[in-house]
């Protein structure tokens, strides 16, 4: 470990370490939410509990205007403009609709079919303890600027909650946003960074085909609408990954196909869904336009009528260069060079991405594998789980990025 920290300081007296005690009530805290996962827009629980333990810490909370999320500014008294933009850290709160398969786990979810799969109560718990941890430095007269906690609903729910809090002026008076993401392939104790890209676009696509159907026996009088179901399958894809520069990563697969009840009829109706990945942001804004104008050219060749339903998502998160930057000095400063790897664009989509459309900001991977461990219990699996070093290790790291982010001092 590094004994020497980039602002000059030694990293064991930075401000902002966690302490035993309130590390210890915080992976309660994680377990609580835990086990009672709550989905996109319904997290009444999760809120009320982040709101409490704010308000203990003698802090005000705002909860959204949505009634689920909260915004929570340190170093600003009720009502006042900061005379520098703030440092913003952002946590999602929400789970997701699948059950936790965990065996011999004392904090599994008590909640049928609901899961916090995707590592949400460990960001929520981590921006939680950063905001103890400042305010606690704040009332010491140590706190070199005001942070924003934001604490979002609905990450999981298409287009996102992020749009909801932005709305709501969660970015109000913000210069900087930062944010963790849990990474199962990596090493609790490490976070994974990168700059540009992280993550990927992502949209849904829901497409009905319809045409005169008839006997199989005399395809030439009916739109086959099997075969045109099978040649947009096929063809759309191919097409548009040629519409665009082969970088952008402008990529459609199928999720489901469904037509016809007998083998010797053909339907009058044909559906199928996916979603439509990116890895450009240009392309991304494009892609509606190309993905329509290659479903209408092969659905027009098989003599069918196509309706599409095109779903925007949310565009990828393109790290800022220079938050990226606060982010890897505030680790180093904590743990050392050896802590900080870089890490892959991912194809998973991440609404954090449309606070980036506002301010600069950046996303970190942070590390939840047990070291050691050759199982790798990916995201969005009832059996996720996560090593709660991690906990310590995200608070750290915020803490840090609040006295290193010289940036958002100077405005």
């Amino acid at each position: 470990m590094s004994s020497e920290s980039e602002a000059g300081l030694p990293g064991d007296v930075l401000p902002g370490v966690l302490s035993e005690s309130l590390h210890a009530e915080l992976v309660a805290f994680r377990r609580d939410l835990h086990m009672h996962p709550e989905l996109g827009n319904q997290e009444f629980r999760t809120t009320a509990a982040i709101k409490e333990r704010l308000e203990r810490a003698g802090l005000r909370p705002r909860v959204l205007a949505t009634g689920t999320g909260l915004v929570c500014d340190i170093g600003l008294t009720h009502g006042e403009r900061p005379a520098v933009p703030l440092l913003a850290l952002r946590a999602d709160i929400d789970a997701l609709p699948i059950p936790d398969t965990k065996a011999d786990c004392a904090y599994r979810s008590t909640v049928p079919d609901r899961a916090h799969a995707c590592g949400h109560d460990v960001h929520t718990t981590v921006v939680l303890g950063a905001g103890l941890v400042l305010a606690d430095l704040h009332a010491k007269d140590l706190l070199p600027r005001p942070v924003r906690l934001i604490f979002q609903p609905a990450e999981e729910v298409l287009p996102g909650g992020a749009l909801s809090a932005i709305e709501d002026g969660a970015l109000t008076d913000v210069g900087r946003i930062l944010a963790v993401h849990c990474d199962p392939r990596v090493d609790a104790g490490r976070i994974g960074l990168r700059h540009g890209a992280i993550t990927s676009a992502c949209d849904r696509l829901e497409i009905a085909l319809d045409g005169s159907g008839g006997h199989t026996a005399r395809p030439h009088l009916t739109t086959d609408l099997v075969t045109a179901a099978a040649r947009v399958a096929v063809d759309v894809p191919a097409l548009i990954a040629r519409r665009v520069d082969t970088r952008a990563g402008l990529a459609l697969t199928w999720g489901r196909i469904e037509s016809g009840h007998a083998p010797n009829v053909i339907p009058q109706h044909a559906e199928l869904s996916g979603t439509v990945r990116c890895l450009d942001l240009e392309a991304w804004r494009q892609a509606p336009d190309i993905v329509h104008a290659a479903i209408d050219e092969v659905a027009t060749l098989h003599r069918a009528k196509s309706e599409i339903n095109y779903v925007r998502g949310v565009p990828p998160v393109v790290n800022d260069r220079e938050s990226t930057e606060v982010l890897r000095r505030a680790m180093v400063a904590r743990r050392g060079m050896k802590a900080v790897e870089s890490t892959e664009q991912s194809l998973g989509g991440e609404d954090f991405s449309w606070y980036l459309e506002h301010v600069p900001g950046a996303m970190a991977r942070l590390g939840v594998r047990r070291p050691g461990e050759r199982t790798v219990r990916d995201l969005h699996q009832g059996d996720f789980d996560a090593d709660e070093y991690a906990i310590t290790v995200g608070v750290e790291m915020f803490t840090a990025a609040a006295f290193l982010d010289m940036g958002t001092a100077r405005g």
